[in-house]
């Protein structure tokens, strides 16, 4: 049996994510290494509507905040993120942090993870603060299953990205999206 190995790297954040094998989708699930660099972290606040992430710290340590409950895990150490939880993290110390990751449903989530990483490049590239916002919304509402913005309201975001990506779709920004995404490996909408 033939074992392929995917990595990321996403420039921005300081995140290599290694995706070993071929993912699971749909009801499956995805596990996949982390390797977060000296002061990486993940890019925002966030959450998973539908899926449960466990991370179990193989090296070095990783600050959490799950909820409003921060929390710092070492070697050994596991952190489970329940659906709908709002949790952010970052290495906790001063090497390497080494973090076995599981995304159960599997869902869209190793395509989320390229595609972040393809748009952090294009960022970076261009010398922007932000992504660019047509971007940002084309992506959220792909990918709104596997991830939501916190403490907004769900139908606000969703009404919101629905009419920006509407609009990049009818003006032509959402075939530059598809560019970045075919340039991640899995062509656009």
């Amino acid at each position: 049996m033939l074992v392929t190995q995917k990595e990321i790297v996403n420039p921005l954040s300081g995140e290599r994510i290694i995706i070993s094998g071929q993912p699971e989708t749909a009801g499956g699930t995805l596990a996949w290494g982390l390797v977060l660099a000296p002061g990486g972290r993940v890019p925002s606040s966030h959450a998973h509507p539908e899926q449960e992430e466990c991370f179990t710290v193989l090296a070095g340590q990783v600050r959490f905040r799950i909820g409003w409950r921060r929390l710092l895990a070492g070697p050994g150490q596991t952190v489970r993120i329940p659906p709908g939880t709002v949790h952010h993290f970052a290495n906790g110390g001063p090497l390497p942090a080494r973090v076995a990751v599981t995304t159960v449903p599997a869902l869209g989530m190793a395509d989320l993870l390229e595609t972040a990483a393809a748009m952090a490049r294009e960022q970076q590239a261009a010398g922007r603060p932000l992504p660019r916002l047509l971007d940002l919304a084309l992506f959220m509402r792909e990918f709104e299953r596997e991830v939501r913005a916190p403490y907004l309201p769900r139908r606000l975001v969703r009404l919101v990205t629905r009419l920006v990506s509407g609009l990049a779709g009818r003006r032509g920004p959402a075939a530059r999206y598809g560019r970045l995404r075919a340039a991640s490996g899995r062509p656009g909408l």
